[in-house]
């Protein structure tokens, strides 16, 4: 009996306790509901409404009707048309759209090969000299898009042609760029980059004031003449050389273990991972001005980590995000890293092409530090 007395009272003042802690109370219903609306509402694997753009070297009314076609399956929507094959690779390149549908000047001579009367059979002449409709250049690097992207290879035109369709050529050729294996290894070591350095530039910095708090080091503080703008700076700078080491091991070993390329500059990547840690520091120290405690920080640590898996690019495709999730998303450093490091690392792309998700990165850092600076108060309190 006393044995059950004394377990209540213990319960009894742990929930008094878990009452006035407010922020583990918001946590324990944020963290599940987050989860909740992120899987049910904004993760999408049946992709949908791909960005993708045009090569029309035929410039004919049955182009267009072709494009009309395609369109109404919904899985890609054309956004932009290009003059030339080598400025649609490039667009490519920097992310403006996911694939390109190169539509050849004998797109009504293809067509009318691709039919045949009866149904077409290994030996027919029609089958020998028939050729695909048009090209679709994809964007390899993801899978999921590169996916949906095939999925329209056999796309059958016979609404289209008002007659049955050549079996044995497809409608489309495809062809995968930057990963034409479609190795998983290709498109998730570059993201995991951007996952580890958020998940450890966060953490480590996301308790440093409260460490400093909790060890009773703030009194030091007091008496010296260090700024709060001087502190933060001077907190961060020792974990960007552990963002280094980490980079350094995943794209090193991934490199070697699992043959993932390294296209572009390495100069270039060393900057735009400098700015992801510096903006993924900030954000730790945000965290840590906030939190009265290291458990505190780390549950706020978990809040930020969980989106930045889900709805950066990482795992799912950004294309098949609902709007409101893809506003939620460019909100977060790690959105634009993912894209900044696969596009050079995969893509060879120069970073000046991608400078919308540079400056993003410079302005978060720029207005982490000065938040953390005017919440951090040099008192006791």
């Amino acid at each position: 009996m006393n044995s059950l007395l004394r377990i209540q009272a213990v319960f009894i003042k742990e929930l008094m306790q878990l009452k006035r802690d407010r922020m583990t109370f918001g946590m324990v219903l944020m963290i599940p509901l987050i989860q909740l609306m992120l899987f049910g509402y904004a993760i999408n694997t049946n992709v949908r409404g791909i960005p993708v753009g045009v090569v029309d070297y035929s410039s004919s009314a049955l182009s267009r009707i072709l494009m009309q076609t395609i369109g109404a399956t919904q899985v890609v929507k054309f956004s932009h048309q290009y003059m030339t094959v080598a400025d649609a690779e490039a667009a490519i390149a920097r992310t403006e759209v996911r694939a390109v549908l190169v539509i050849p000047k004998d797109v009504g001579q293809r067509l009318a090969r691709h039919s045949t009367v009866g149904l077409a059979t290994p030996a027919s002449s029609d089958q020998e000299t028939s050729r695909p409709v048009a090209h679709w250049l994809v964007d390899g690097s993801d899978n999921m898009i590169a996916g949906a992207i095939k999925s329209l290879r056999n796309m059958p035109l016979a609404e289209l042609l008002s007659k049955p369709v050549n079996r044995g050529v497809p409608t489309f050729e495809v062809t995968l760029l930057y990963n034409p294996e479609q190795r998983t290894a290709v498109n998730v070591v570059p993201g995991l980059v951007a996952i580890i350095l958020t998940m450890t530039m966060i953490m480590f910095t996301s308790a440093a004031i409260v460490r400093e708090r909790e060890r009773g080091n703030l009194e030091m503080l007091i008496t010296t003449p260090v700024r709060p703008i001087e502190l933060m700076l001077g907190k961060i700078i020792p974990y960007m050389f552990i963002g280094a080491i980490q980079v350094i091991i995943i794209l090193g070993l991934g490199h070697l273990i699992f043959n993932v390329p390294i296209n572009g500059s390495l100069i270039q990547l060393a900057g735009a991972t400098f700015l992801f840690i510096m903006a993924s520091l900030t954000l730790g120290l945000v965290i840590s001005t906030i939190a009265r405690n290291q458990l505190q920080s780390m549950q706020m640590t978990i809040f930020v980590l969980l989106p930045s898996i889900l709805l950066s690019g990482f795992v799912f495709p950004y294309d098949g995000m609902p709007e409101p999730a893809q506003y939620l998303s460019e909100v977060l450093p790690a959105t634009h890293f993912v894209r900044l490091i696969r596009g050079v690392v995969l893509r060879d792309v120069q970073v000046v092409d991608m400078s919308f998700d540079l400056y993003w990165l410079v302005i978060f850092t720029l207005v982490g530090l000065l938040v953390a600076s005017l919440r951090f108060k040099k008192n006791l309190d």
